[in-house]
């Protein structure tokens, strides 16, 4: 007991309890920003291809979580390639205007009927419509994302409704098991504002 209360005194009167409460502190905040950074969604980016169903028109073949964001562009005469960074930005930028002047399907009443007609969307819309999109233009998420036509006509810019149900589901996969269902990549309430995902309703909240 001597010793305990010595080392008691020396540590009240050199400040090495506040230190040690410090550390403790420390490391309960470093335990909280792991456990944070283990609920976040697993996918930094998308991987999506793209496939030309018609001359100019284009629908969602596959996508899947990734690292990075790319998009690989299938043509109707069976060549592919990837899409460049400065590419989709553009095509991003140009929908975007698009979707101001109300002359994109994603935002049409009757954007679903139309694609249905043209047998796709045109490729800054089937950007838009995809995962990728929603990285590439998070800036214009206010105009998109609390449109009820968008978060229908998007689902028609997929090549079948299991393309979609899968992506959906892909993607709503959190890194680790958690006991909330809608903790998913698109359909988080609450999101990381680091990673601009802070917006309620979700990618595939629709």
């Amino acid at each position: 007991m001597k010793y305990i209360k010595t080392f008691s005194t020396l540590a009240t009167a050199t400040g090495l309890g506040a230190l040690l409460a410090s550390g403790v502190t420390g490391c309960t905040q470093q335990q909280q920003q792991q456990q944070q950074q283990d609920q976040q969604p697993q996918a930094k980016g998308a991987f999506v291809v793209i496939e030309e169903t018609a001359p100019g028109r284009y629908k969602i073949k596959d996508e899947f979580p990734a690292d990075e964001t790319r998009i690989i562009l299938k043509r109707l005469d069976g060549s592919e390639r990837v899409l460049t960074r400065e590419e989709m930005d553009a095509l991003v930028a140009q929908e975007a205007a698009r979707i101001d002047a109300g002359q994109s399907n994603l935002t049409d009443p009757q954007g679903q009927e139309r694609i249905a007609q043209q047998g796709g969307m045109g490729l800054g819309e089937t950007i838009l419509a995809s995962a990728a999109g929603y990285m590439l233009g998070a800036w214009i998420g206010s105009k998109l994302f609390g449109n009820q036509n968008y978060q229908n006509n998007r689902k028609a810019g997929y090549k079948s409704p299991q393309t979609y149900s899968r992506s959906k589901s892909s993607f709503n996969k959190p890194r680790k098991s958690m006991s909330s269902k809608r903790s998913g990549f698109f359909n988080s309430k609450k999101t990381s504002t680091k990673s601009g995902f802070s917006r309620s309703g979700g990618f595939f909240g629709g």
